[in-house]
């Protein structure tokens, strides 16, 4: 999803502290977003999500009228949204208690905000894929073809054998045809997580793609490296 997509999403933060609330939504904005509403109660939260359909959610557990657990419960019966937990509670109980009610992640007070606003970038960005896996069909690349539903890659006739991220990697960057896709980005889209520390991970992957579906690893034709910038799928015939 391109950023600029992601940052009209609007972000919806629930939390009954006004100095968390401001913070959150001057950081937000600072980072580009452009629609940022703030929540300070349970109900209300359930009810404005219902009306106003974010795309994202900030959610604190602690809460007046409703716990947060069960704000993301209901909201789960309407809404497919990710949902970002802030807790001051780190028990690890609490994460997965947030997690099993449908929380997608799960960040412990005192926390950065720019990293919760990093957090709910990595979400919109998986959000987006998922979306993108679903509305694709069968994609043609040259000789190879990637099939979503079946999570299957061919080249020719002859099926390629890859592990569930090499295919995840592969339907990424084939949603993305001729676009340079960064390192972090691919990183955050896949795995789900920040990007620190995460070229040596992708480099591999790529490596071990680049194995299966080249006729000259070495010498790619489809996943090639933009110096400095991260990879991108071509079609070797139209070049």
């Amino acid at each position: 999803m391109p950023e600029t997509d992601f940052l009209n999403r609007r972000i919806m933060i629930v939390d009954d502290e006004k100095d968390i609330l401001l913070l959150l939504k001057e950081t937000l904005t600072r980072e580009g977003f452009r629609d940022v509403i703030g929540i300070d109660n349970g109900p209300e939260a359930v009810s404005a999500c219902r009306k106003l359909r974010p795309q994202a959610v900030i959610l604190d557990v602690m809460l007046p009228g409703m716990d947060g657990y069960e704000v993301c419960r209901q909201i789960r019966q309407f809404s497919h949204c990710p949902i970002l937990f802030l807790s001051s509670r780190g028990d690890e109980l609490d994460k997965i208690l947030g997690l099993a009610v449908g929380g997608d992640d799960y960040v412990t007070k005192p926390f950065s905000p720019k990293e919760v606003a990093y957090r709910v970038k990595a979400q919109l960005r998986r959000a987006g894929y998922r979306e993108n896996k679903e509305q694709k069909g069968t994609v043609r690349v040259g000789e190879l073809t990637i099939d979503p539903e079946g999570c299957r890659a061919f080249r020719g006739n002859q099926e390629i054998e890859l592990t569930a991220r090499e295919f995840e990697i592969l339907q990424y960057l084939s949603g993305n045809i001729g676009r340079v896709v960064g390192r972090e980005r691919l990183y955050e889209t896949v795995w789900g997580e920040d990007s620190f520390g995460c070229d040596n991970t992708v480099m591999v992957h790529i490596r071990h793609l680049r194995e299966k579906l080249e006729r000259d690893p070495s010498s790619p034709e489809y996943i090639i490296t933009v110096k400095g910038l991260g990879y991108k799928l071509v079609d070797p015939y139209e070049k």
